[in-house]
């Protein structure tokens, strides 16, 4: 009886084996290969860019004169027609060459063409200049703050409107934002005093540039408008 039995039940795990293909599957889990969105993704900066490899800008101070252009432009044409430019800030008037670039702040004023300039600035003064007041106070700030300031000469001079201190001296102009180069300047600067006020006017261009007689019509056309 008990053979009989454990030959049923080897019968019915042979039917059950053979219904199943003799195989026992095992399911595993699903492994996605799909990334999350780039939004949730760790990313790893770059590197933080080093200043850059050009030379900063030197002290003003250290400048050294740069040689003068063999052929200078900034010649004033001879045909260059002048107009009358007033001040009511600043109380003064002059004479500046007509379609050059103007830049007013205050009662100082900015005229340029390329590198050629005239400007006037203003500031207050308890008295008159001299020579030697302009030697220790305003030639001291020049070469301290200029671009290799070299005076050539300051006297006092009387004009057809005016009395004034003159300064003649050379420096560098500012680097071209792109190039990078300077050029050697030729500068007057002229000092005209009068109740309380102290106006500055300086003109340049390129050292060797003939302007003698446009600078000269310039300075001598400076008056105050103020009594």
């Amino acid at each position: 009886m008990k053979k009989q039995k454990g030959m049923l039940i080897a019968l019915i795990l042979v039917f059950l084996l053979g219904g199943c293909g003799g195989k026992i599957e095992t399911k595993s889990p699903k492994i996605s290969t799909t990334l999350p969105p780039a939004s949730n993704l760790y990313t790893i900066a770059p590197p933080s860019q080093s200043p850059s490899s050009s030379p900063s800008s030197s002290p003003v101070s250290s400048d050294k004169p740069v040689p003068p252009e063999k052929n200078p432009t900034g010649d004033i044409s001879d045909s260059q027609v002048f107009i009358n430019y007033s001040s009511v800030k600043g109380g003064y008037s002059l004479e500046v060459p007509e379609g050059w670039a103007r830049k007013e702040q205050e009662a100082a004023v900015d005229f340029a063409d390329k590198l050629d300039g005239v400007k006037v600035a203003v500031e207050s003064a308890t008295q008159a200049p001299s020579v030697d007041s302009i030697k220790g106070t305003q030639i001291v700030e020049m070469t301290k703050t200029g671009r290799a300031i070299k005076i050539d000469r300051i006297q006092e001079v009387s004009l057809s409107q005016e009395k004034a201190i003159k300064v003649s001296y050379s420096s560098n102009s500012e680097a071209d934002s792109v190039t990078g180069k300077q050029v050697r300047l030729d500068n007057e600067s002229y000092y005209f005093y009068k109740n309380g006020k102290l106006a500055v006017l300086t003109m340049w261009a390129p050292l060797g540039a003939d302007n003698i007689d446009q600078w000269d019509k310039m300075s001598k056309s400076f008056r105050w408008d103020i009594k």
